[in-house]
């Protein structure tokens, strides 16, 4: 795991040897990402640079470097993961008499990339990726990233040019960034609690999507373009859900629990190979206990497992970890973190996360990988898991309350709705979205309303976007069931942008690398080739799971109700953290900055007071936005 940065200045004006200092200042700022190693390259004929952080963890030696440069001098590339299969690749690759120096897996890549190209090279890759690579030869820059987005990639134009990195940080750095902040995105900040892809927080920088890959020559890289219309997908979740609801399996329950065994079997085994401390993180639900008793059975000697006990909240947690940790004899650990540790940690997030974000579950993320630093450098987890395997209950709950729902006239619904927007956030039902007239409404939307913080326009200037950030059922003909819609819907945007996005930041924040392999896109496109009874059946998800932990372990050790991260938010913002949440939504500092409407902010904060339990999402959503903005700039 690592942090990659790269500049392509164009020009003649821009052609000299600044551009080697420019890319190494970018890599400072990802220092945590990778404490290990730097590097830079660099060529002032061609304007570009290529920077790296270096976290290691296969090939600790020093022909692990990046930047590296291929056998024969045409590629260059930096490169932030780990390629799982790379032993196999490396196998197809030395009959050609590749001239390997190392064994590292960027090397691999390299080869690979050589051998077959980058295109073909993607489709054999099994990782969590983002690459930079220069062509020397054809002189152009392609960046690509893994398929279901765990490793982050930016990119964008400055005056002088293209600029790419692992985090926003990295390009503040730059002399001739403007750091404007987009306010279409604090809109969309403001209804989803963060920043969707492609879009980010600033104005001319974007997320390059997952399973995509784009290629630039100097044409491009001279003036901005569309982010989309140069981006490649290779894989997408929407194209394997559509062919696999075509082609559903007709296996036995005995038949598909073999499948998924087997499947994670082989995902666990690749991200078990390390040449530095490895353990596992053990929360004591479904996900996380199976990828443990998986890893204990592969492992000859006890795991290291770690769970993390907050407080008093935590107690039942780290119990039912303890006892399943016991069950399969791994070396366990319990970290324990106190409520003023939570607290303290609190205005440190902007610092961590880079980009605004409103899960509150990015604090107790950190605060683990922080803790089990110190033993570990590689930890295995269970993400992955509910989003797959229909382990939400709102994928269940969110098509039944539709159907009711779509049985209202639409007049009657209108005359609802005008009635429902009256009323504060907290008490509104979602009934409000037949403002949009009836053709448009599916349950997608309905499902996006359902998890808004607002849909009333705090911005300065009174705009709102009601445009769905989910796409329109219509574009998925070949999944007739509701639930399925609402998997794909959350695997191809709340999983990258949220889940994984928050995995990664805080857990790269401790220079701590985490691999799942539930998230194995061999997993899953098997997911998706099971049928729904097989994720979701007697009323609870993930019955596949369940089925094969209970090869594992007990039941009793298991089935339980679905718990988490418990922290007392509204108590914390009314007691030891009112003062610092009263200083950034502040009269003053709101019309300072010019972004927010300080009247509405204050009416919500006021609102927080009097019921703190319908407002405390929201609350933490402007928290962390106002925070994050005090952190990174004091203008809009």
């Amino acid at each position: 795991m690592c942090g990659i940065a790269g500049l392509w200045r164009v020009g003649d004006t821009v052609r000299d040897d600044g551009i080697a200092a420019c890319a190494r200042r970018m890599a400072d700022r990802l220092r945590h990402r990778g404490p290990d190693d730097a590097g830079v390259w660099a060529d002032s004929d061609t304007g570009l640079a290529l920077s790296h952080r270096r976290l290691s963890i296969v090939d600790l030696s020093p022909q692990g470097h990046q930047p590296m440069v291929s056998a024969d001098d045409r590629y260059v590339i930096v490169f932030n993961g780990e390629i799982y299969n790379f032993a196999e690749l490396r196998a197809e690759i030395e009959p050609c008499g590749y001239p390997f120096k190392g064994h590292s897996d960027t090397e691999v890549l390299l080869a690979a990339i050589g051998c077959w190209g980058l295109s073909a090279t993607l489709d054999r890759l099994n990782g969590m990726f983002a690459i930079a690579l220069w062509d020397r030869a054809e002189r152009r820059l392609s960046l690509a990233r893994d398929r279901i987005g765990q490793k982050p990639l930016f990119f964008g134009w400055t005056r002088s040019g293209f600029v790419f990195a692992s985090e926003l940080r990295a390009l503040n750095s730059l002399p001739d960034f403007e750091a404007r902040i987009d306010s279409t995105a604090i809109q969309r900040y403001l209804q989803l609690g963060h920043v969707p892809c492609p879009n980010s927080i600033y104005e001319g920088i974007y997320k390059l999507p997952a399973g995509h890959f784009i290629t630039l020559d100097a044409r491009d890289a001279r003036r901005p373009q569309d982010p989309m219309a140069l981006a490649v997908a290779y894989w997408s979740m929407a194209d394997v859900a559509q062919r696999a609801a075509a082609q559903r399996t007709d296996w036995t329950d005995a038949q598909a629990v073999q499948a998924l065994d087997e499947a994670l079997h082989r995902a666990t085994h690749y991200r078990m190979v390390s040449e530095v401390p490895l353990g596992a993180f053990l929360s004591g639900g479904i996900d996380s206990s199976l990828v443990l008793a998986i890893m204990q059975q592969q492992s000859a000697q006890p795991v290291h497992s770690y769970a993390l006990g907050f407080g008093a909240h935590g107690k039942g947690e780290t119990e039912y970890a303890r006892a399943i940790a016991e069950h399969l004899g791994t070396r366990h650990t319990e970290l324990h973190i106190t409520d003023q540790e939570a607290i303290d940690t609190v205005p440190r997030m902007p610092e961590i996360v880079d980009e605004p974000s409103a899960d509150f579950a990015q604090v107790p993320n950190y605060l683990i990988a922080k803790q089990a630093r110190p033993h570990i450098k590689v930890a295995l987890t269970g993400d992955g898991g509910d989003e797959f395997f229909c382990g939400y209950s709102r994928f269940h709950r969110v098509p039944r309350r539709w159907r009711k729902l779509a049985r209202v006239p639409h007049r009657l619904r209108r005359m609802s709705a005008a009635v429902q927007e009256r009323l504060p956030r907290g008490r509104r039902h979602p009934i409000s979205i037949a403002r949009r007239r009836a053709g448009s409404l599916d349950e997608l939307y309905y499902y996006e309303f359902c998890h808004w913080l607002y849909d009333s326009p705090l911005l300065a200037d009174g705009r709102i976007e009601r445009g769905a950030y989910y796409v329109a059922t219509a574009q998925w003909p070949g999944l007739a069931d509701p639930i399925e819609r609402l998997l794909l819907a959350d695997q191809t945007t709340h999983l990258p942008d949220v889940i994984l996005a928050k995995v990664d930041r805080t857990s790269m924040a401790c220079g701590l690398e985490v691999r799942s392999p539930l998230l194995d896109f061999n997993v899953a496109e098997l997911s998706w080739r099971l049928p729904m009874r097989m994720k979701y059946r007697d009323g609870q998800g993930k019955w596949l799971m369940r089925e094969l932990l209970a090869q594992y372990m007990p039941r009793a050790l298991y089935e339980r109700p679905k718990q988490g991260f418990g922290a007392p938010i509204g108590q914390w913002l009314a007691g030891p953290l009112k003062e610092w949440a009263s200083d950034l939504l502040s009269r003053e500092r709101l019309s300072r900055q010019g972004l927010l409407d300080p009247e509405l902010v204050q009416q919500a904060w006021r609102a927080q007071h009097t019921d703190q339990r319908a407002w405390q999402k929201q609350i933490w959503a402007l928290l962390m936005l106002q925070a994050w903005m005090t952190e990174h700039t004091q203008s809009p």
